[in-house]
């Protein structure tokens, strides 16, 4: 029998860790279809979060010192894995009982398969499905097609996002990035380099978000942009035009970031940067009027 090892990161989130546990933990077909490993690596929580683990009677590994980003316990995680397979979980997602053994029988056929998800903005009370719309059940990606698509920062293509993959034991040596700690853009990119893949047309797991949720820190942000330039970097030889692409698109995302954080002198700054195609003009005109109807009315960022 197969073995799934999930590595769930947790810090302060007693709010919802049970929830998370409980989603893992209910899986259809464990001890029939696959085993399960549950690794938990807490970065040093000073809330109740240790203690529902232990009420869960879960044993957990620690980062040791706080790392401000869930990167040294996903690697700690990765380290400890002896699993088949290996999904990576965030302490507030909350996966549907049908999700591993949806996924587990394209593992037969290629090292990665992802699936879409159900986005629940708590802030805005708003539920978005990211689903790929297609006749079949699953979508096959040929060597290299994601790895491509997401070099150059395309949004169509195969969905990525990290709590919707499982992948083989093979790719375990791939580590995440630990200089600042919670970037995860190249790990993607390392992840499907020279890899086909399978997107299952499903929503499989909840991914839950709020005014706070990292992707809205600057600091954050700053240290993607930053992470991210310098990472392309090492693809410009081999592929030119995917990385002369991706260079337009990150400085573009970080303009909609400032945009929507209502600092319009940067979001310009970085909008100069971008390409001016004729959605980058909107933004950058509206960054001196309107841009309050812009952002009722449309999904800037995020």
């Amino acid at each position: 029998m197969k073995k799934v090892s999930v590595i769930l990161t947790t810090y302060n989130s007693e709010n919802y860790v049970q929830r998370t546990i409980e989603s893992i933990q209910h899986q259809l077909g464990i001890g029939e279809k696959f085993g399960l490993e549950l690794i938990v690596v807490d970065d040093c929580s000073t809330d109740n979060t240790l203690e529902i683990l232990k009420r869960n009677n879960l044993i957990y590994l620690s980062t040791g010192k706080n790392s401000g980003g869930p990167n040294l316990g996903r690697n700690i995680g990765l380290k400890a894995a002896s699993g088949d397979y290996i999904c990576i979980a965030d302490h507030d997602d909350e996966w549907k009982e049908n999700r591993i053994i949806s996924l587990l029988p394209h593992l037969e056929n290629v090292p990665i398969v992802t699936s879409g998800y159900t986005l629940i903005d708590n802030a805005k009370s708003k539920k978005i499905e990211r689903v790929k719309q297609n006749k079949d059940t699953f979508v096959f990606y040929k060597k290299n097609v994601t790895f491509l698509n997401k070099l150059s920062k395309s949004l169509s293509g195969q969905n990525t996002y990290l709590g919707s993959i499982i992948y083989t034991r093979e790719l375990k040596d791939i580590l995440f990035e630990e200089n600042f700690g919670m970037v995860d853009f190249d790990w993607i990119l390392r992840l499907f380099h020279q890899n086909p893949s399978i997107e299952v047309c499903d929503s499989l797991y909840n991914r839950y978000v709020d005014g706070s949720n990292l992707s809205l820190d600057e600091a954050y942000r700053i240290k993607d942009f930053n992470h991210s330039l310098m990472f392309i970097r090492k693809y410009e030889s081999l592929y030119p035009n995917e990385v002369r692409i991706s260079y337009k698109k990150i400085h573009g995302s970080m303009g909609r970031y400032y945009y929507m954080m209502n600092n319009m002198k940067e979001a310009r700054f970085y909008f100069l940067r971008s390409g001016f195609g004729l959605k980058t003009l909107a933004y950058f005109i509206t960054t001196y009027f309107g841009s309050g109807y812009v952002k009722k009315k449309y999904n800037v960022f995020g």
